[in-house]
């Protein structure tokens, strides 16, 4: 139980770092003049600017934290909880650096909060610890292949748009949660044969590999079309997608019966306050 409940905090922390790097980011970003976006000039100006080396800073200190998380709990406690990254945005943007709250923004982040809560506690996700045979990874590796490609080709197909914008996070969401999962058999291996075990492991360099997929995805989904439609596609896909590979990969559970009730209005209320996370970026300048 105390692994569990330090594996949640991690996950909470791991979030607002998220959160603190994306505030950090952007800082960063309004010391480029618009002329200078995607050149070499505006990325040497990025990497003199002491907010983006924090942010990169902050970044790998996340990525340890979920790591760690990973390690103490389960795919399916872990990776709907950074979910709390984006109502922490906001928040900590607006504690430090004085953005306005949109209207509407507390609202917002409220509904996230409290549909979240209600949700993991409602499911009260349990970890399986059941060793992943080689065949399961090959099917795990070719299903989540198969459906990135289709998102992909599919996003290719459509013009600037919701719809391509939908379907590139889709990919990125789905290139996420394979990341997370691969990054907890990483930290198994080395829970067990330490660095040598991290380093010979193939899940380590999958982990580098899908990780940068998904931000090639995200990157494509952010410019293909409206906020509105790629960040729920993401969020909640992340999100829905680490809960059928932990289920399917290392044997997690959740509680199901009269439980599904609370579990769907938690969930209902998480969709809406993303939504409205979305609908609230869209607006932002």
């Amino acid at each position: 139980m105390a692994a569990v409940a330090l594996s949640a905090l991690l996950a909470v922390l791991t979030a607002a770092a998220n959160a603190t790097a994306t505030v950090l980011q952007r800082v960063a970003a309004l010391t480029v003049p618009p002329g200078q976006t995607f050149s070499l000039r505006g990325v040497r100006r990025l990497l003199r600017s002491p907010a983006w080396s924090a942010s990169i800073a902050v970044i790998v200190l996340a990525a340890g934290g979920q790591a760690t998380a990973l390690a103490l709990g389960s795919l399916t406690l872990v990776q709907p909880i950074l979910v709390a990254e984006l109502p922490l945005t906001l928040i900590i943007a607006r504690v430090f650096i004085g953005t306005p709250m949109p209207r509407g923004g507390w609202r917002a982040c409220a509904l996230t909060a409290v549909g979240l809560a209600l949700a993991l506690t409602a499911a009260a996700p349990a970890e399986g610890n059941r060793p992943v045979t080689a065949a399961t990874w090959t099917i795990t590796l070719v299903g989540t292949g198969a459906a990135v490609a289709l998102c992909t080709a599919g996003a290719l197909r459509r013009r600037h748009g919701p719809t391509r914008a939908a379907l590139f996070a889709t990919a990125s969401a789905i290139s996420y949660a394979l990341t997370a999962a691969l990054m907890k058999e990483s930290t198994h291996r080395f829970g067990e044969a330490g660095a040598p075990g991290l380093l010979t492991a193939w899940q380590t360099y999958g982990c580098v590999l899908a990780g940068a997929a998904a931000l090639f995805l995200l990157a494509n989904a952010m410019g293909s079309g409206p906020l509105i439609a790629a960040q729920p596609a993401l969020t909640l896909g992340e999100a829905g997608f680490s809960l059928l590979l932990g289920a399917a990969l290392f044997g997690d559970r959740v509680r199901t019966g009269w439980w599904l009730l609370p579990e769907a209005a938690g969930t209902a209320l998480t969709a809406v306050g993303v939504l409205l996370l979305a609908r609230l970026g869209d607006e932002q300048p």
